[in-house]
């Protein structure tokens, strides 16, 4: 499946914004993404393994706050980071 990082995650990725991973669930995409570039995950997910406030996922156009969220090779993840200030 594609996923769309936004710039605060690019870090992990060599600066790419689209990547590619593996998984039949949210949290089985993440787990791929992290064995490509570790330490992405933790960016995303809190100890608890839940999805970081601050952080929105989307899977095609719906934002989901579930892990166990089902996805299929052809959807596509988005993982933006909020943002705030004035």
């Amino acid at each position: 499946m594609r996923v769309f990082l936004s710039s605060h995650l690019r870090d992990y990725t060599q600066h790419q914004g689209e990547v590619a991973a593996q998984g039949a669930t949210v949290d089985a995409v993440l787990r791929d993404l992290d064995r490509q570039y570790p330490g992405i995950m933790f960016r995303v997910v809190d100890e608890q393994d839940t999805i970081r406030p601050h952080i929105n996922v989307f899977v095609n156009e719906g934002r989901i706050r579930t892990l166990k969220t089902a996805v299929t090779e052809r959807d596509e993840l988005h993982l933006l980071a909020a943002l705030s200030g004035g």
